[in-house]
C-alpha cells in the first residue's frame, strides 16, 4: 500500500494520473482544496483509506468516512463500516468513484457513531487530469493559440466594426447613454416644476402680504374718518321754529307712471337673470 504514504504521477496518452498525501495526517477533518491539486479539469477516480479501531467487542460502533458535496446538499462520497459486536482491528479499503470533477469535492471527515476510537487513519485520493484541458496552458497543447499572431492578424485585416460582439457592446453603450439622457431630462423637468411651484408659493405669500397691508391701510383710513377730533370749534346755531312756507293745493300726490314702468322692467329683468342661473346649473 505504498499509495497511502506518498504522491505519485504517471503520464499515459496525454492524461496525468496521481494520488494525494494522507488527508487525515493532521486530523480527522480536512479541507479538500488543501488536499487535491488545484488543476483545471482534474477528476477524482478513487478513495483509498485505512484505519484502526480501539473498542470493546460488545460495544456498538460505526465509522463513516465522508465528503460533503461542495455544489449542493448532502455528501459526494460516504463509506460506512459497522464494527458493532466486533473487536477492534485494522481495515483497509480502496473505493473507486466515477471520475467526479474536483469542483464537487467538499470538506472531508471521519465520524464515529457509538463507542470506540479511530487511530492511525490514512485517507488518500487518486485522480487524473488532462494537462491540455486548457489548451492555453502549454504551447504544445492541441488548440493552443498564439495571441501574438492574432494581434498581427488584427493589425493587418481585422475591422472591429464588423465584429458582432463589438456591435453589441456599442449598442449597449448607446442604450445606456440614451437612458442617462432621458434621466437627466426627467430630473431637469422635475427641478423646473419644483421651481415653478416654489415661485407660485412665494408669489402667493407676497400677494397675501400685499392684500393684508392694503386691508390694514383701508381699515386705518376708515377708522381715521370715524375718529372724533380732540380739538374742535363750538358754533352756536340759532334756535327757534321754522314754519313751512310752501303749501300744496291737493294733499294727494299722483303716482309716477314712468317710474312704475321702470320698476316693472327692472323686476322682469331680475327674474329673467335668476331663471338663466337655474338653466345653467341644470346643464
Amino acid at each position: 500500500m505504498a499509495l497511502l504514504g506518498c504522491s505519485s504521477y504517471s503520464y499515459s496518452e496525454e492524461i496525468v494520473f496521481g494520488s494525494t498525501q494522507n488527508a487525515a495526517a493532521a486530523g480527522y477533518n480536512w479541507v479538500m482544496t488543501n488536499v487535491l491539486p488545484q488543476q483545471a479539469g482534474l477528476e477524482v477516480n478513487g478513495v483509498v483509506y485505512r484505519y484502526t479501531t480501539v473498542k470493546k467487542t460488545e460495544d456498538d460502533m460505526i465509522v463513516n468516512l465522508q465528503k460533503l458535496n461542495a455544489l449542493g446538499p448532502g455528501y459526494i462520497f460516504r463509506s460506512s463500516d459497522n464494527w458493532s459486536g466486533l473487536p477492534g482491528n485494522t481495515i483497509a479499503k480502496a473505493v473507486p468513484v466515477n471520475n467526479i470533477p474536483i469542483d464537487f469535492w467538499g470538506d472531508g471527515s471521519i465520524e464515529v457513531e457509538g463507542t470506540g476510537d479511530v487511530i492511525n487513519a490514512s485517507v488518500v485520493y487518486t485522480y487524473q487530469f488532462d494537462p491540455c484541458f486548457d489548451p492555453q496552458s502549454d504551447p504544445s497543447c492541441p488548440g493552443y493559440k498564439d495571441y501574438r499572431e492574432y494581434t498581427v492578424e488584427i493589425a493587418e485585416g481585422y475591422d472591429p466594426l464588423n465584429d458582432e460582439f463589438v456591435q453589441q457592446e456599442i449598442e449597449r453603450k448607446a442604450t445606456l447613454e440614451d437612458e442617462e439622457e432621458k434621466d437627466r431630462e426627467r430630473r431637469k423637468m422635475e427641478s423646473q416644476k419644483k421651481g415653478r411651484t416654489r415661485l407660485e408659493v412665494a408669489l402667493g405669500a407676497v400677494n397675501s402680504a400685499l392684500m393684508t397691508a392694503e386691508s390694514e391701510a383701508k381699515s386705518a383710513d376708515f377708522f381715521a374718518l370715524a375718529e372724533i377730533p380732540q380739538n374742535y370749534i363750538v358754533v352756536d346755531i340759532p334756535g327757534g321754529v321754522y314754519n313751512e312756507s310752501v303749501r300744496l293745493a291737493d294733499a294727494k300726490l299722483p303716482d309716477n307712471a314712468r317710474a312704475l314702468r321702470n320698476n316693472w322692467a327692472q323686476q322682469l329683468l331680475h327674474e329673467q337673470m335668476i331663471d338663466l342661473q337655474y338653466v345653467n346649473l341644470g346643464n
